[in-house]
């Protein structure tokens, strides 16, 4: 579990804030609506994405979102991953780099939100949210958790797939699970063990013990935002 704190940097310290390009969607005004941005972390392009302005707290970065019968296979290679695919407005992986990049600019948290076939939502957060470097594999660094069911992202698990924190992200040409194949090749890619308690990137497959068991929750988002935890 990750607890190490960044200080947030103000808008005007990062790359692309003199052309009015904020770093990430919390720095939009809180009025604004939930659309189509362009945002630019630092050492980044600018990129599109999809900013929430909805969800409680406002200024959400969307990095994933997917649904049951979404036109996605999810079985992208680590390239693909690794700079995005899909549509912001629709069914989309932001980019592996690009969620490095955002998350290095100061200290993020993440929220995880199902929905079930009767439009109810549930949700986990997680008040630290950080993704590693390439070298290092893109693993996955999370805090503390709180929301619906339990936590099956930080806390081992033998009996299902091991563990998600820590992990390094997996893609079905690049194996770096603890597992005896190869974990992606069965959904996509994602931050494996042995192979996973949680899902949230695969075609008719969205996955979390409790709150989604059977796997055929109807939709899927990843939401991040800079906290103030420390």
């Amino acid at each position: 579990m990750l607890l190490l704190c960044a200080s947030p940097a103000p808008a005007s310290r990062f790359q692309g804030a003199e052309y009015g390009v904020p770093p990430d969607c919390s720095h939009l005004r809180k009025t604004s609506p939930s659309g189509v941005y362009v945002i630019q972390p630092a050492h980044s392009p600018p990129r599109v994405v999809w900013c929430d302005m909805d969800t409680e707290g406002k200024g959400w970065t969307v990095v994933q979102r997917n649904t049951y019968s979404t036109e996605l296979t999810w079985k992208e290679s680590r390239t693909t991953y690794k700079y995005g695919f899909g549509n912001v407005q629709g069914d989309h992986w932001l980019g592996t780099e690009y969620l490095h990049l955002l998350t290095q600019q100061g200290t993020y948290k993440v929220r995880f939100v199902v929905q079930n076939r009767a439009n109810v939502t549930h949700y986990a957060e997680y008040d630290i949210f950080r993704v590693e470097s390439e070298a290092s594999g893109y693993p996955l660094r999370l805090g503390r958790f709180s929301g619906d069911g339990e936590d099956y992202l930080t806390i081992y698990h033998p009996k299902k797939g091991g563990i998600h924190d820590n992990m390094k992200f997996i893609t079905a040409n690049r194996d770096q699970d603890q597992h005896s194949g190869n974990c992606a090749n069965s959904y996509g890619g994602w931050w494996y063990d042995k192979c996973q308690n949680v899902l949230l990137n695969g075609k008719r497959y969205i996955f979390w013990p409790e709150i989604c068991s059977s796997g055929d929750r109807t939709s899927s988002l990843i939401l991040v935002k800079p906290t103030d935890v420390c």
